[in-house]
Parts: C-alpha cells; sequence; structure tokens
C-alpha cells in the first residue's frame, strides 16, 4: 500500500496545513526536512500560494506535534 493510501482525505498543502493548525509553513517543512513527517507528492493541481503546489503533508503526522508546538518569542528591538 502507498503511504497516500493511508490519508486519502487528510492530504493537504502546506498552507492548508497552516490554517488547519496554525502552525507556520516554515516549521511545518522544517519537521518534513528533519524526518518527524513525511511529504507526499502533490496531485498536481495549483494551490493558489506561491509555489508550493508539488508538496503534501498528512494532517494526522502533523496534528501530535501541532499539539505540542509553542512558537519562540521574538527578541525585542534594541535601543540604538
Amino acid at each position: 500500500m502507498r503511504p497516500a493510501e493511508l490519508y486519502p482525505d487528510d492530504l493537504v498543502y502546506g498552507h492548508e496545513a497552516e490554517a488547519a493548525t496554525g502552525v507556520p509553513q516554515a516549521v511545518i517543512r522544517k519537521w518534513a526536512s528533519r524526518g518527524k513527517i513525511r511529504r507526499y507528492e502533490g496531485n498536481g493541481r495549483y494551490s493558489g500560494q506561491g509555489h508550493e503546489y508539488k508538496t503534501m503533508y498528512a494532517l494526522p503526522e502533523i496534528r501530535p506535534l501541532a499539539d505540542r508546538y509553542r512558537a519562540t518569542p521574538q527578541r525585542a528591538p534594541r535601543a540604538a
């Protein structure tokens, strides 16, 4: 069985995963590059967000990580 068949209704593009979980796309891509989640080949349809129409992610793999995700606070601007 192909991995994409495990999640036929749960495969989403990065911007859709961001909207569903609240985790930024950059973090989702980093998790994929570190092997925490898998990337899936897209279905070729244009997602409407830049050029990210080839990579999809499975929401069931993202949700457990998203539950533990905490945004890193940004540093305060320095006085000149």
